[in-house]
Order: structure tokens, then sequence, then C-alpha cells
């Protein structure tokens, strides 16, 4: 029997969608799909992706990637709290009254009413300068005359209503008060008229003494019992009373002792020391550059008072008030450092010899004495850096504008705390310097100036632009790019 036995046979049923003829070919294909060969292939409706989201394998899906979204943020979290916690941070220091203060040197004329008055109606303007503390000298007579029983020495005088006086307005601007007994001849500190004298200053108010460390008195047992009364008074922090030595040498010697002994720094608060030394004529800028860095690379295990101490040009004051308001410890002025300098005129015969560039420089208006002192000791209160951060010295490999580069003395170190560090650069000499840029490449490039002996610096400034003008320091806020801290 033939398999195709016709088109009625039953080997020749036609399936849905084909002809007889396909149907009865041997060569149709066995699948056949759904969509007509001309139907355009589209993408998932709305529709069609809710009903495929809903299905139970895609919400494990995305339930398994929700989690680890957050496993990830939380290892993220904990990572950078491990960092913060464990990365090395300065330690907080706390300093006392003293350490923080600004000190002004006075010495008033207080014979008449008149006089002590005149120093009582400046005291809100020292106070506006940034200044918290007072060391008053020339009370109690030379050497010679001067008895033990330095209240006796006011009454004698008539001077102790206006010491008193000017204690109590002292305290109502908020200023402490230090008494310079240098030039009282104080022979026994266990005396009780000693003892008395001094409990009598320091109920009126006196916040600590200074004495010189070539006085009599200015032993090992002095201290101590001097150190027993001013604890007594010394009940609260703010008022704590302190002792003051003021070195005279090149070198602090050991109360009673020899160069060889060490000083019991425990007796001593604050030691007084001068920026220059003693010269019955004005130091060169070269001296004053060699005497600076001798005390800047001498290491100090007390805590220091600056003092610029000896002789030195006048056009130099400036830049020895910015070193003294840098440096780590308490500085000190005194009131003939605070007159305004003027400026150079172009006619000066200082000018002559000097290119166009420097004198016009020369001829601009330079900051006054007062204004600057102002502007550093505002910002040294503000800037931990300044106040106890580490010093290094830096070498300044500077270039000159001149040929003849070795007469330029400058100066430069850094105060750090932490991340943040300060500059100070000091050009003692009468040429230009600019920084190489090698001098120093550990340093960020960038900065902003904070305060300058000249009017004219503000804003950002980079190192390798920098050109320090003659007689000019400068205090500079380093950054690194694109951060401003």
């Amino acid at each position: 029997m033939p398999l195709n036995a016709g088109d009625n046979g039953y080997g020749s049923v036609a399936s849905p969608g084909l002809s007889a003829s396909e149907a009865g070919s041997e060569t149709a294909s066995l699948l056949v799909p759904d969509l007509a060969p001309d139907q355009p292939w589209r993408p998932m409706s709305k529709e069609d992706l809710e009903v495929s989201a809903g299905s139970p394998g895609w919400r494990r899906v995305r339930c398994y990637l929700v989690l680890l979204f957050w496993l990830t943020w939380l290892a993220m979290l904990a990572t950078a709290v491990a960092i913060i916690v464990t990365s090395p941070r300065p330690v907080p220091v706390r300093l006392s009254w003293w350490q923080k203060s600004l000190f002004f040197q006075l010495q008033p004329d207080l014979s008449t009413g008149q006089q002590s008055e005149a120093v009582c109606e400046q005291l809100p303007y020292f106070k506006s300068l940034g200044i918290s503390g007072l060391i008053l000298r020339g009370f109690f007579g030379p050497r010679s005359v001067s008895p033990v029983n330095v209240t006796e020495t006011g009454e004698r005088s008539g001077t102790l209503p206006q010491i008193q006086h000017l204690l109590s307005e002292s305290d109502k601007a908020g200023l402490k008060v230090l008494l310079d007994v240098c030039d009282a001849q104080i022979l026994d500190s266990r005396d009780e008229v000693t003892q008395h004298a001094l409990r009598f200053w320091l109920e009126k108010g006196v916040a600590g003494i200074l004495i010189c460390d070539t006085d009599e008195a200015y032993s090992e047992e002095t201290l101590l019992a001097w150190r027993s009364i001013l604890k007594e008074f010394s009940q609260e922090e703010e008022e704590e009373r302190i002792v003051v030595v003021k070195q005279t040498g090149d070198l602090l010697l050991p109360p009673g002792g020899s160069a060889q002994q060490q000083l019991n720094i425990t007796l001593v608060d604050v030691v007084m020391r001068s920026v220059l030394p003693a010269s019955p004529l004005p130091l060169s800028a070269r001296e004053v550059a060699v005497a600076i860095e001798r005390h800047l690379q001498t290491p100090e295990h007390t805590w220091l008072g600056w003092q610029v101490g000896g002789k030195a040009p006048h056009d130099l004051r400036n830049l020895l008030l910015v070193l003294m308001m840098t440096l780590p410890g308490t500085p000190a002025v005194q009131y003939q450092e605070l007159d305004p300098v003027q400026s150079v005129s172009p006619h000066d015969g200082s000018l002559q010899g000097a290119n166009k560039s420097e004198t016009a420089f020369k001829a601009k208006p330079r900051r006054s004495t007062a204004a600057l002192l102002s502007s550093l000791s505002h910002i040294r209160a503000r800037e931990e850096a300044l106040l106890f951060g580490s010093f290094t010295f830096l070498p300044f490999n500077a270039s000159s504008s001149s040929s003849n580069a070795t007469l330029s003395p400058a100066l430069a170190f850094l105060r750090s705390w932490g991340c943040v560090h300060f500059l100070v650069l000091i050009n003692i000499g009468p040429e230009r310097h600019a920084l190489d840029p090698a001098w120093a490449p550990s340093l960020p490039e960038a900065g902003v100036f904070v305060s300058s002996t000249e009017k004219e610096r503000l804003g950002a400034v980079t190192l390798k632009t920098l050109v320090l003008q003659p007689r000019e320091a400068v205090v500079i806020k380093l950054f690194e790019p694109g951060k401003y801290s």
C-alpha cells in the first residue's frame, strides 16, 4: 500500500498554518515558531516587566543586592573610624595663664598722682593690643639704698597709694601684674620682714615676682621659700602666682651654684632671656642674625620669656617683634618699642646707592609697631601652633638679587601643630631675597600671609614666587594645594 495514497490519505494530514503541499512534504520543519516570520521583535512591555519582576527569583536577587550594599557601606564606615582612631594625633597641651600671655614691661613715674592716672588711662589700650600682663619696674630704687622691706620703701617715697591704685585698675582691665624686684636688695628670703612684704604684695593682687640671676637672694633657699608662699595664693588655676628669673648673661647660672650644675626647673616658672646680647653700641645686621641663630639652636628645658635686651638698629625693631611673638615662650615688649615706625623718605641719605626698585619699596609706609603687635598677639592667641607647637629651625638657602649675597643674613623657622604649619621668614640684611625652590622640599608650596612688617602683604602666596624685601619679616600659614586649613 503506498504511503501517499492521495490528497485525502491518512499520510497527508495537514498541520495548522501549513498548506497541503507543505504538509505533504517530508522536508517540513518539525518546530514551528509562535510568531510569524514577518512579525518584528519588540521589548517587553511594562505589564510584562511587572509580571516578571514579581517572580520569586528576582525577589531574591534584589534582597541580596540591598544586603550587599549595606554591608559594603558599614565596612567603609568601620574602616574610616578605625583610621581616625588609630592615626597619631597631637596631645592637647594645657597652658597656664602666663604661658598664653603677652607681657608689657613698664617703668612708670608714680611720684605724682597725675602720672599714675595717665598710666591707668592707657590700660584699656594695652589690653586692646593683646597685652595680658604688666611687668612693673623701677619701684624700689637702686640697690644701694633700697631696704629689704619694700612696703616701707613705698610708704617713705609716697608712691604706695599710686602703686595700689595701679594694681586695682589693672585688675579691672583684666591685666596681671608682676613686680620686678631686681633693684631691691633682698638678702634673706627667710627673714620675717621679707616674707611679710611678699605676702603684702600678693594680697594686693600681684601675680608674680621677677628676680635677676645676679641677685644675692637668687638661691635655692630663696626660691623654695617663695614657692611655698606663692602656693598659698594660687588656689585657682587662673590665679596662679609665678616666679620669673631674668637671665643677665649668655648662660643662666643655677641658684647659688656654678654653671656645671643643673637648674632646678621646678622652682622657676619663666626664664626671661634677651634675644640680643648686651652691647654699648647698636649691633650690625650680621651680629643680630648671629645672635638670633645662636639662641634658636640652643635646646631649652624651661619655659622661656623673650625680650629684645640689647641694642639694635631702629629699622630692625619690627623684625625683632615678629621674632619674639612667634618663638616658643612668652614675649615681653617694652614701652619704647611701641613707637610707630615712620615711612622712609626717598630723599633719605640712607637710600644713596640703592637701585630704583629698592628706593621705591623703602619709600612705602611700613606698618606701625603697635598695629603689628596687635595683629601678632591676636593671631598667636587663636593658633595652637604659635602657642605650643613644635619648633624647627630651617636652613635658609636663598638666592639674592645682589651679587654679594653673604651680606644679607636671612633666618627661617617653622612652628607646627598637627597638620598646621606656620613659616616665619626674616630678612635682616639690606638685600632682597628670593627663595630657592629646593631650600625646603618637604614644605607645602602654597600658603597665605597672616602677618607681615609690610602693609602690602595680603592673600595667598607661593614659595616659588616669594621675594623678601630688605628688612622684612613675614608669617605664612602653609597649606596643601587645593586645601585651606
